[in-house]
């Protein structure tokens, strides 16, 4: 199966996961989300790889006239529809699609918005090119997700243990990465906030559904750590551990 519609597949089968997942549903960035909407008076706005749509909800109680909810996956789209209807916004509506290839027109959105969704992306410069192209000059951009380490040891180990858990991960980028990709598309420099996410292994693996074969193989790894990686992602005895994740915050300047 080709990696778009690996990923459509292994959401869609988990979304209620998805949900109900406190990883994904709580976080003070859906507060900062918020507070973005009102700061920039952003009344359209396009929630780009929504997930199970927390990131929409958030956008939508901040007053955002339109909240566009762009995924690959329909059974997520469902939830968000769903979802939506329950707590009443009615201004949150759906599409479809990948990210490097969006339905909409040049320059119609006052705010973008990618909560946990790029590192899926199988051209993640591609998904910001279309970004930067369906945001207004002067709109602002916010990506939100986890954030690889510099250093050569510990970022293989990230990507291990990812791909180990979900066949469909692509990468997690570096916060250099991240500035690279965006700085090539004419954005301004990013402001950034940093915070550490911790992981219960149980659940971790649990919300997507590895095989066990692979969570097997995730218990070897991740017990055979070097040290250096051990102490950088706080490994505990039940393989618990802490990933980093990244506010970037840009303008299209032109």
């Amino acid at each position: 199966m080709q990696q778009q519609p690996m990923t459509a597949h292994l959401f869609g089968s988990n979304a209620d996961k998805y949900l109900n997942s406190s990883v994904h549903s709580t976080g003070l960035d859906l507060d900062r989300l918020m507070n973005a909407v009102v700061a920039r008076r952003a009344t359209r706005v396009l929630d780009l790889g929504c997930g199970a749509g927390h990131a929409s909800y958030a956008l939508a109680r901040a007053g955002a006239n339109e909240v566009v909810a762009y995924d690959l996956a329909p059974a997520m789209l469902a939830i968000v529809a769903a979802e939506a209807r329950t707590r009443g916004h009615a201004h949150i509506q759906t599409s479809l699609g990948p990210a490097e290839n969006l339905p909409f027109a040049d320059a119609g959105f006052d705010l973008v918005v990618t909560r946990y969704s790029a590192h899926h992306w199988l051209d993640m410069p591609g998904g910001i090119h279309e970004a930067a192209r369906v945001l207004k000059t002067g709109g602002t951009m916010i990506v939100i997700d986890v954030l690889s380490p510099e250093s050569p040891l510990l970022d293989t180990v990230l990507q291990t243990v990812e791909i180990l858990r979900d066949p469909s991960h692509v990468r997690n980028y570096r916060e250099s990465e991240w500035r690279r990709t965006l700085a090539a598309e004419g954005f301004s420099e990013p402001t950034s906030h940093r915070w550490r996410l911790p992981m219960e292994f149980d659940d971790w693996v649990a919300r997507i559904g590895t095989s066990a074969a692979r969570i097997e193989a995730l218990k070897t790894v991740f017990d055979e750590l070097p040290a250096e990686a051990r102490d950088y992602f706080l490994v505990g005895a039940n393989r618990s551990f802490s990933i980093d994740a990244i506010w970037l915050e840009v303008r299209k300047t032109s």
